[in-house]
């Protein structure tokens, strides 16, 4: 037991390296990510700290090149769901009972581990396997991961810290159980610091987990589960599954221990799971803490007073950074008509410049979507635009897939604000653009606030500040996370706590307080030191 009230590492955020051309940073991650590419994985599950294989391998291919082999992962059924879930709960109580200190000390370990021996290792897996150039495998497997890592440490021991006054004779304190039971995380392809975290910020305040990657993020996720075993982490605290997504859902949220979930994925499959959870409340211990993040349709609204350079590149960068699969990314424009022409020659003059290839050559900008699916939704909505009366495809529009699944930088503009490009969530590489006439500001800042059923992310580019206070306060609701002059990406853990509302998700707010608090379950405590020993009040005489 501590003897001591410890004050944990005062949490910064991870630099970014800038992997200049020519610099030691960039060879070394280069040479990490040919190394890698060149070698045959293996991958299995972890439960209960082993490894664990079975009879079904599947391949695992880059979505740059489908064709390559990276070698396979193990494909598990409800039996090691069932084994994973019976070794969280078998592994419950010594990890309830260890010191929040000893907790700690875990994460820090993997944040520096990450920092130093795991960079390369982690950042060139989330560009072999998730396709993301050397900026935003930086920016997200690396930093914001050690972000989440740090700062949550930092966010338990203030939240362990909020303790109620106390009257005279009376001590009240304030103690913050883990739920009782186990955990779900279920986790997408996108963001290496997303999988990273759902899990352990559940475990950093002392619950057990099992965790379903997105089959998508499976090299990245192993390297996730090695960093932790060599911080520390004892076995069966994580507890890592590759399963089918229906059936494990519907395995573990029937299970009367079930006790939380922490999802980021799509909308349908959310609500679908919690129906599920719905549907089974009268069989659970607790009342499972639901926490979703599930996508976006998200928003740039441009003043006629905005600065054309920065709506243009905030939106080549808003819209088209890791081929638009951010749930944040920027998806449709409202653009004035005084601004358009300058604003679509600013574009242009950017996207000329922009390099579409695999991640291995540092100078791409764009690389590939993650799958034939995505491929293929995006080919739809470009192969329609060019077709419909009420769309034009004025830049980009090419896809490729004869090698890996490539598809080019598409801006569609379009004269009607429901057109389905608009309004329909795409995850790939496409911007859509609606040109409002200047005097119609105000109703087209309603425009932007019915137009979509999402409310994650969004902006306002102007000069104006007046037309900034008018957007803001218009658009109150059509967003979790609100830029002004800049685009809508790029959360900081630590600084913009991340999370949208309506059909985004339920706002609880990665890389805050908040999130943590989903995951505990407060005790109130009450000692008096001094008990009274009769019943009557002095109102009674």
């Amino acid at each position: 037991m501590s003897k001591a009230l410890s004050q944990v590492p005062f949490a910064v955020n991870e630099p970014v390296r800038t992997y200049e051309p020519g610099s030691a940073e960039v060879k070394s991650l280069i040479a990490t990510y040919k190394k890698m590419w060149a070698e045959k994985v293996e991958i299995p599950m972890i439960i209960n700290g082993k490894e664990v294989k079975s009879d079904e391998k599947i391949a695992i291919s880059s979505p740059q090149d489908h064709q390559h082999d990276l070698g396979f992962y193990y494909k598990g059924n409800m039996q090691h769901v069932d084994e994973a879930i019976n070794t969280a709960l078998a592994a419950k109580e010594k990890w309830n009972n260890l010191a929040w200190e000893q907790r700690a000390s875990i994460f820090l370990k993997a944040a520096d581990l990450i920092a130093g021996p795991y960079r390369d290792q982690l950042n060139a897996a989330t560009m072999i396997g998730q396709s993301k150039n050397v900026h935003q495998a930086e920016i997200d497997a690396a930093c914001e991961f050690i972000d989440f890592l740090r700062y949550n440490v930092e966010f338990m021991t203030e939240i362990y810290a909020e303790q109620p006054v106390s009257d005279a004779g009376i001590w009240n304190r304030s103690e913050y159980r883990p739920l009782e039971g186990f955990c779900f995380a279920v986790t997408p392809f996108n963001f290496t610091a997303i999988a990273g975290n759902l899990p352990t910020c559940m475990a950093m305040m002392g619950n057990v987990v099992v965790w379903k990657p997105s089959d998508k993020q499976v090299l990245s996720a192993k390297i996730i589960m090695d960093i932790l075993t060599e911080a520390g982490l004892p076995a069966g605290v994580i507890n890592m599954v590759f399963t089918d997504g229906k059936e494990t859902a519907e395995k573990v949220l029937a299970h009367p221990d079930f006790a939380g979930l922490h999802f980021t994925g799509s909308t349908k499959v959310f609500q679908g799971m919690w129906k599920m959870i719905g549907d089974n409340i009268h069989q659970y211990r607790t009342y499972p803490r639901i926490v979703g993040e599930t996508g976006g349709k998200d928003f740039v609204m441009v003043h006629p007073s905005a600065n054309v350079d920065a709506v243009a590149t905030g939106l080549v960068r808003g819209a088209f950074e890791y081929q638009g699969q951010k749930c944040s990314a920027a998806s449709r424009a409202y653009i004035p008509k005084s601004l358009w022409d300058d604003v679509k020659n600013a574009m242009e003059a950017q996207l000329k410049t922009v390099k579409m290839g695999s991640p291995e050559d540092p100078s791409n900008f764009i690389n590939a979507v993650i799958d034939k699916n995505s491929f293929e939704k995006c080919k739809g909505y470009i192969e329609r635009a060019e077709k419909s009366a009420e769309a034009q495809v004025i830049f980009g529009g090419k896809c490729d897939d004869s090698k890996g699944w490539f598809v080019q930088p598409t801006v569609i503009e379009t004269t009607n604000p429901k057109y389905e490009s608009v309004t329909e969530e795409i995850f790939g590489p496409i911007l859509s653009v609606f040109v409002y006439e200047d005097q119609d500001w105000k109703e087209t800042l309603k425009l932007v606030d019915e137009t979509s059923p999402y409310s994650l992310t969004g902006s306002i580019f102007a000069q104006d500040r007046y037309a900034i206070d008018e957007a803001y306060k218009a658009l109150e609701n059509a967003s979790g996370n609100f830029y002004i002059n800049d685009k809508p990406t790029g959360a900081v853990v630590g600084q913009q706590p991340f999370g949208g509302a309506r059909a985004s998700g339920t706002n609880d707010k990665a890389g805050s307080k908040m999130n943590l608090l989903r995951w505990v379950s407060v005790r109130s405590i009450k000692e008096t030191f001094v008990s009274p020993k009769d019943y009557k009040y002095p109102y009674l005489g």
